[in-house]
């Protein structure tokens, strides 16, 4: 029975949901680093919000784990390139606070635009400034959004019932979204040059970190306001702070910080900023809804391999995987069989598909077939690290749909390049859940892949045959099976015998030294 550590305050439900599932759980929130240390490696799952850093000291220790689970959308609180490193997943839930986010942005700009939280003070100190909190109307302005996925698409629909014109870059929004959103597509010179009012919706990048700065600042419209409910450190506080104080920015509404909790900061002394802690996701409906849905996801992946919401690894439904089953078999045990017969650096990797297969997501089929084939160099491989280790090593990956027809309803193709030049495997599925191996290196051969199996190319020469099964039967290992292929009379051909036992070293290098041997591995599937 998978386990799951919860470490962060959430809804009491989530914890309901993993028993529900088949799964243990434990609740044990408010641990310090080393106190979640020593426990991390009991669990298959570790679920968090904001407060539990994973760092790569923690996830050193986590021997078991499989998957991270985030209830909301940020993860700089998880090195995931350690994650991924060491096989796990990381996953979050970007969808759950979108509508809460957005509607707290909303909030802010009006609080900005009609200076409420300083009337709100002066008011409640006893004046009545009445002409003081001149206000500017949000109808007719024009609102600049950075970043236009889930949330920055709801600030567009919101502000839009505000009457305001919604200009937006991003530089994945396709000229068919924009149109559907209503939205006018600039780049971001055009957007600061143009916007009344600004918005972030981007994650922190290295090429988002530090986006607003003073020489962003300097192209913006005199008067513009900027408000901020994404990542603290995607504005720098200290040119804002000189702009605002320069009068070239009329004021600005910031939910995050570079430093958080933030106690101290450079804005929080001018009157024209309105600051909020981190509230974007703070509502009971958002907290229930990721809470939930991180529970949903980790048990969906623990108990059936259903992938939602990764960021290392792509998405993959339990109807998909369930699918997929037979396919990731075949992959894997091509990957695999080339794997095992690698003796020297690869450089690149091609994975081509063909049929019925091509039609499905092949990304996880790509993933399971870098899987089989580093496994046999490299202990530490799974489906999720695959992609990572092959580029470490310099792996060249490729993956190749092909719309032809072929010989067979469905076909993977493996080709891997070494020192040695290239050399390939195609397998299919007969009745469409038993993979077979159907190409190995050019030469058609038909056969399953058994747990002991023996591999042989030699010269197609006479007595070679005879001699390979004298040679076994004096050893005392049995042949269940035997698939033979060759490319042309008198050239090279293959030998792929199922054996009952494995066989052993002795015998391997008889075998070995048979005369037109060229080459002979011993096989596990």
């Amino acid at each position: 029975m998978p386990k799951v550590l919860i470490s962060d305050e959430l809804s009491d439900r989530a914890a309901e949901i993993f028993r529900e599932r088949g799964l243990e759980v434990d609740v044990k929130t408010g641990l310090k680093p080393d106190e979640l240390k020593a426990i991390v490696g009991d669990y298959d799952g570790l679920a968090i919000r904001s407060a539990t850093k994973v760092t790569a000291e923690i996830i050193a220790a986590a021997d078991k784990l499989k998957v991270i689970g985030r209830a909301g959308i940020g993860v700089d609180n998880i090195d995931i390139p350690t994650a991924t490193g060491r096989g796990i997943v990381v996953m979050n839930t970007p969808d759950g606070n979108s509508i809460t986010t957005a509607e707290h942005t909303i909030a802010l700009i009006l609080s900005l635009a009609r200076q409420i939280p300083a009337a709100d003070r002066s008011t409640r100190a006893g004046k009545w400034e009445k002409s003081r909190f001149m206000g500017s109307e949000l109808t007719g302005k024009t609102l600049g959004v950075i970043g236009c996925g889930n949330i920055g698409a709801i600030v567009a629909d919101r502000a839009q019932g505000l009457r305001m014109h919604v200009i937006a870059y991003d530089p994945f929004l396709s000229p068919d979204r924009a149109r559907d959103l209503d939205v006018e597509k600039v780049d971001l010179d055009d957007l600061l040059a143009r916007a009344d009012i600004i918005t972030l919706h981007v994650p922190m990048t290295d090429q988002t970190r530090g986006m607003i700065d003073a020489k962003a600042l300097a192209k913006t419209k005199l008067g513009v306001r900027i408000v901020n409910c994404a990542r603290g450190g995607l504005v720098v506080e200290e040119d804002l702070k000189a702009a605002i104080e320069s009068g070239h920015v009329a004021g600005a509404a910031l939910d995050v910080f570079a430093v958080e909790p933030a106690r101290e900061n450079v804005l929080f002394g001018l009157d024209e900023v309105v600051a909020t802690p981190h509230l974007g996701a703070s509502t009971a409906e958002a907290q229930e809804k990721v809470a939930l849905q991180i529970a949903e996801q980790m048990s969906a992946y623990l108990m059936t391999g259903a992938i939602t919401n990764a960021l290392n690894m792509p998405s993959l439904t339990a109807e998909e995987a369930k699918r997929l089953k037979p396919y990731m078999q075949l992959a894997e045990q091509l990957g695999s069989f080339a794997g095992q017969l690698t003796h020297t650096g690869l450089t690149q990797v091609t994975i081509e598909y063909e049929g019925h297969v091509a039609d499905f997501n092949t990304r996880p089929l790509t993933q399971v077939a870098l899987c089989g084939l580093l496994t046999p160099m490299l202990d530490t491989v799974n489906m999720v690290n695959a992609p990572h280790v092959a580029r470490e090593r310099d792996i060249d990956v490729s993956e190749v749909k092909h719309e032809r027809d072929c010989d067979y309803q469905t076909l993977i193709r493996l080709t891997v390049t070494s020192e040695r030049g290239p050399r390939s495997v195609a397998g299919t599925l007969f009745g469409g859940t038993k993979p077979r191996l159907v190409d190995i290196k050019g030469i058609s051969v038909e056969a399953a892949l058994t747990p002991h199996m023996l591999y042989i190319t030699n010269e197609d020469k006479p007595g070679f045959i005879g001699a390979l099964g004298t040679t076994l039967g004096d050893a005392g290992v049995n042949i269940a099976t035997f698939h033979l292929g060759r490319a042309a009379p008198g050239q090279d051909a293959i030998a792929l015998l199922e054996l009952d036992a494995p066989i052993d070293a002795k015998t391997l290098e008889k075998v070995r030294a048979l005369p037109h041997t060229k080459q002979a591995e011993a096989l596990r599937f």
